[in-house]
């Protein structure tokens, strides 16, 4: 039935600390041993905590429905939280959850196995929501925005379903820095992606953790970490042609001036209102009555 939905919720036995080689959670049992291995590990874990300690996403005892779509992403950030909640870093309870949408050739079997091998509670819930998007949109259209919405309504569904006072998802700072020049160029206005925000009925926080986090370095850890990857392009359909422009800009403005990007998120956290064109952040019109008379 279109927009049937099946879920489960799974309560994998957990493992003993001493069963991991590596001294870590055993989702780190594939990892290399290499100095450069551990390097970028400590720098995604250094920008994780960053983000969680500047802009209070932590509160003990509360359950997070961690998104887990399958991707490079995803594994990355449910793989950071667990490490940080091995080491006592991280009071909180997680809970791993992926939508299976009901997309073509969706390799079902992928996520359930490497959540329960690992000892890791997860949720798989099914909601064909493909079908409602390709009635919608014509063919040949990409299905991304909407297939989006759908999929974030479910989560938040979900994340209230499980008393989760959270979904946190694994968007990065280059996804962060392609929303906001597609908002100045497309939709003039200065906005991107918060690290932290409430959605629309007041239900459930949305937490991006790895704000700070380079998608390079996202895809690397996830190379060397082994995880099994789906691919995101199951529905034959991909992000719309303004982001991948942007994607592209950012990447060659990096090539040819490298740590452009790390200065660029770190400018949307230093903003000076006065020097903007906004009257509703900064009161030019009072600035007479401030004037120092001569």
């Amino acid at each position: 039935m279109r927009g049937s939905g099946v879920s489960q919720v799974l309560e994998a036995p957990q493992m003993e600390p001493d069963e991991s080689e590596s001294g870590a959670h055993p989702i780190f049992a594939k990892a290399p041993r290499s100095v450069e291995f551990n390097k970028l590990r400590k720098r995604l874990i250094r920008h994780t905590r960053e983000a969680l300690e500047k802009f209070a996403m932590v509160r003990p005892g509360e359950r997070w429905l961690v998104a887990l779509s399958g991707g490079k992403d995803s594994y990355g950030l449910l793989a950071l939280l667990l490490d940080l909640q091995w080491r006592g870093m991280l009071p909180v309870e997680l809970l791993a959850c992926n939508l299976d949408q009901g997309q073509p050739n969706f390799p079902k079997h992928i996520l359930p196995e490497f959540l329960s091998g690992l000892g890791i509670k997860h949720r798989i819930e099914y909601r064909d929501t493909y079908s409602i998007v390709t009635d919608k949109l014509p063919t040949g259209a990409t299905y991304c925005s909407l297939c989006s919405r759908l999929r974030r309504g479910n989560l938040y569904r979900i994340a209230r379903e499980e008393g989760c006072s959270a979904l946190v998802l694994g968007h990065h700072r280059d996804d962060s820095l392609e929303t906001f020049f597609m908002n100045l160029f497309h939709g003039g206005k200065l906005a991107a992606m918060p690290p932290r925000l409430l959605n629309d009925d007041g239900t459930v926080e949305v937490l991006r953790p790895l704000i700070y986090c380079a998608e390079d370095d996202l895809g690397r850890f996830a190379e060397q970490m082994q995880f099994p990857i789906i691919p995101c392009d199951l529905c034959g359909s991909q992000d719309g042609l303004e982001r991948n422009a942007m994607k592209a800009m950012l990447s060659d403005i990096e090539k040819r001036m490298p740590g452009r990007k790390d200065v660029m998120i770190r400018a949307m956290g230093n903003i000076n209102p006065s020097h903007m064109l906004d009257p509703r952040l900064f009161d030019f019109a009072g600035l007479a009555d401030r004037r120092t008379q001569a």
